[in-house]
């Protein structure tokens, strides 16, 4: 299993909608709400080593409710 996916996010900060952590294709990790569309700033990584770390880097950004909403909200 994706370590990843045991990563504990909060409940968005915006609409209480439920988090996820998205992976960008390979080179960054961030926090979305599957909702309202509210995220983080992208985190990069270069390594599979690195992966982990962008990802709970993402997951804090978000548990602190650092977030970027596009003001539109379902």
């Amino acid at each position: 299993m994706d370590p990843i996916s045991e990563i504990e996010l909060e409940d968005c900060p915006v609409c209480r909608g439920a988090g996820y952590i998205e992976d960008e294709q390979g080179w960054c990790m961030y926090a979305c709400c599957l909702n309202c569309g509210t995220e983080t700033a992208h985190v990069s990584y270069k390594t599979p080593e690195e992966r982990l770390e962008a990802a709970r880097q993402a997951a804090y950004l978000w548990n602190i409710g650092k977030v970027i909403h596009n003001g539109m909200c379902d």
